[in-house]
């Protein structure tokens, strides 16, 4: 019977929805659920947590859906049910609460209990089991404690509340550095990712095992750097390729549907955590293109294909926007729509098929999940037909044919659920990336991809010149982010390199003066992670250390870089260097965690480089193609065609002959160039 209390079934997040039935009286986060525990003086019990998250599933079949310990949270508690993937505001502030009144990490989901006055968090903790196991009290014991605790010792709570407030507030306060910029972060990031770095496994910590993405472009970039100055530091690109080599070959990676996992639980990169996240995979694909085009493997192409593939076919709606995540679970049980047995391989392929892809994908040895096995590899194609002696191309066909028949049977199965919100920011990862996978590759359809979801955010998401976070069952809503511009800006940056569009181009400058109205921080530099006029919360996020994402100050200081660069507007510049200067120094003093920030750093000591190109079809492509087929981090390569249209701060960009190039080093234009030998000659010197 469904509980009349219970007022989650207007919300439009899945996660949220998927509590709507509980017996718990749940309330979204809204100031009448606010007023309500001030009204009635009841501690917050707040959780978050996310559709694909296992152990939010978990925790909320063994309590939330159980009626006796939800008597427990409605008399005690208003209990407040918040989507992480759509307030990342609220999460941030009580992840950070978490970290400093547990002094651990936290992590989903995350229960927190809060004054009813101030939302102050006093207890916080994240999984607590139904009954006392993994050296964990049960939760309803954890709740008796905190509704005892705020009756009974109101004294502590509050000397507590005003120690946590004044670290909160002192988080982000930052200082601008106003001395000379220098390169010694990068050095000292260098070092830093030499000794993290997994020389077994690969990888920058034990098990989980996280993609940790910027840092191992750092490493590439970082070997880049050096070589353009004629110095080599092999270790960096090796420390880069043998990561990505391990996590391609291995479970982390779907060997027959594509795309990434969230993370591997062992050190192998053997076991992930089956949900499979947007905002992973967007920046997977930019990272395995740019390092294609710096080694030219074929393992990389591949895992590129298949992860673009899969994100079209599985994670696109035919409206055009990128859905927000796969569920880890099938039927209650994580992975079961992913793993085997050989004899479930064996019947669907033949003889020749099954000795290569038995193992190719270890079904030889003993199974590694659950009784089942989960398809992982630890050799590469080129050894393994040397190793069966045959030929490369045959063992490839092999491959292929076997992972379409294997991959048909397998959405036979009962699927995990799809996220089908669609998240700005999210979104404008993998536009990105589909749109670097396009143009590495030379696939347009992978740019089409991208063009198709940046119309999807402009018709629904840009309203007013403002943009909104999240999008689902024809609804827009929720005041966007940081992060939503900074991305998106960074999107359609990449995007304008793909395929030039006039109308991007006029709405990259739109978003730009946006993000500087709405979010710059004008007395220190940086940008606040909520807008001027956000719903007041107890503070306001500002950051530059990467998380899972890349961080929004980061992604805003180099897109602007690349912005005023492009259009010669010294604004753009301007709140670029205040931006690194804010986080100058908390990046001379944790340089790995703010990698990010160094890639803009990098840029701004190194003066960005933009090649517009001017011409005709096909002589054009073949100039485009010379760039887009380098990974060269600090350029901004664009080709229009001589009949478009240029916006005013472009006029001066002419076509002369057939195809032309204009070059400008930072601030300092060169004479253009019309010969294609000499375009050439310019590229491989800064390659």
């Amino acid at each position: 019977m469904k509980n009349p209390d219970n007022l989650l079934n207007n919300e439009t997040s899945p996660y949220l929805l998927q509590h709507a039935n509980n017996p718990v009286n749940w309330h979204p986060w809204n100031q009448a659920a606010l007023e309500k525990a001030k009204t009635e003086n009841k501690p917050i019990l707040l959780s978050i947590g996310y559709s694909a998250c296992h152990w939010c599933h978990v925790m909320a079949h063994e309590s939330f859906e159980d009626e006796k310990t939800a008597k427990i949270m409605n008399q005690h508690f208003i209990n407040i049910k918040v989507d992480r993937e759509e307030r990342p505001d609220l999460d941030k502030i009580y992840q950070t609460a978490h970290s400093l009144l547990t002094s651990r990490s936290g992590g989903w989901p995350l229960t927190v209990f809060l004054s009813p006055i101030n939302q102050m968090p006093f207890f916080a903790g994240t999984y607590f089991p139904d009954n006392e196991r993994h050296n964990l009290p049960s939760f309803s014991q954890i709740m008796y404690m905190v509704a005892d605790a705020y009756i009974n010792k109101k004294q502590e709570i509050e000397q507590q509340n005003g120690s946590i407030s004044n670290i909160l507030k002192d988080i982000s306060d930052y200082t601008p550095n106003n001395s000379a910029l220098n390169s010694l972060p990068l050095d000292l990031c260098r070092k830093q990712l030499d000794t993290a770095f997994d020389i077994q496994n690969g990888g920058f910590s034990p098990a989980p095992k996280f993609p940790h993405t910027a840092m191992i472009e750092r490493c590439m970039r970082h070997y880049l750097l050096l070589k353009s100055q004629h110095k080599i530091d092999q270790k960096a690109l090796q420390i880069a390729t043998y990561t990505l080599d391990k996590m391609a070959l291995g479970g982390f990676q779907d060997q027959l549907g594509g795309g990434f996992f969230r993370y591997s639980t062992d050190e192998h990169w053997m076991i992930p955590h089956f949900e499979k996240m947007l905002y992973d995979n967007a920046q997977l694909l930019t990272l395995y293109s740019q390092a294609y085009r710096m080694t030219n493997s074929s393992l990389y192409r591949q895992t590129i294909e298949r992860a673009a593939d899969w994100c079209q076919r599985e994670m696109q709606t035919s409206e055009g926007g990128y859905c927000s995540a796969l569920d880890a679970d099938t039927d209650k049980i994580e992975g079961k729509t992913y793993t085997w047995s050989p004899n479930n391989v064996k019947v669907l392929l033949s003889e020749d098929e099954y000795e290569v892809f038995s193992l190719k994908f270890n079904l030889t040895k003993a199974a590694n999940f659950e009784d089942n096995w989960h398809l992982h590899s630890e050799i590469g194609n080129q050894s393994l037909a040397e190793q069966l002696k045959i030929d490369l191309t045959k063992l490839e066909k092999l491959l292929h044919n076997s992972i379409q028949k294997l991959l048909a049977e397998r959405e036979t199965r009962n699927q995990p659920g799809r996220d089908n919100k669609i998240l700005c920011a999210w979104n404008a990862l993998m536009i990105r990336g589909m749109s670097q996978a396009g143009r590495r590759t030379d696939k347009p359809q992978y740019i089409n991809s991208a063009i198709k979801a940046a119309e999807f955010i402009y018709d629904n998401l840009w309203k007013n010149h403002r943009l909104l976070a999240s999008f689902k069952d024809g609804k827009a809503h929720l005041n966007a982010y940081l992060d939503d511009y900074a991305y998106l800006l960074q999107a359609l940056i990449e995007l304008l390199q793909s395929k030039w569009s006039l109308h991007h181009y006029q709405w990259a400058i739109e978003i730009a003066n946006s993000m500087l109205a709405n979010f710059e921080d004008k007395d220190q530099g940086g940008f606040f992670f909520t807008s001027h006029d956000h719903e007041q919360l107890l503070y306001r996020s500002k950051t530059f250390s990467d998380d899972a994402m890349p961080n929004g100050n980061a992604v805003a200081a180099n897109s602007l870089l690349q912005l005023g660069l492009l259009c010669g507007d010294t604004k753009y510049l301007d709140a670029a260097e205040r931006t690194i200067r804010c986080g100058y120094n908390s990046l001379s003093e944790q340089a790995l965690t703010h990698c990010s920030l160094l890639h803009a750093l990098e840029v701004y000591l190194n003066q960005g480089l933009v090649i517009i190109l001017r011409g005709n079809d096909e002589d054009l492509h073949k100039w485009k193609l010379a760039a887009d087929h380098r990974f060269i981090p600090h350029l901004t390569s664009i080709a229009i065609d001589r009949n478009e249209k240029l916006p005013a701060a472009l006029e001066d960009k002419k076509p002369l002959g057939e195809t032309c190039a204009y070059i400008c080093e930072g601030t300092h234009c060169l004479p253009v160039i019309t010969d294609y030998s000499k375009y050439l000659e310019y590229l491989n010197n800064l390659s």
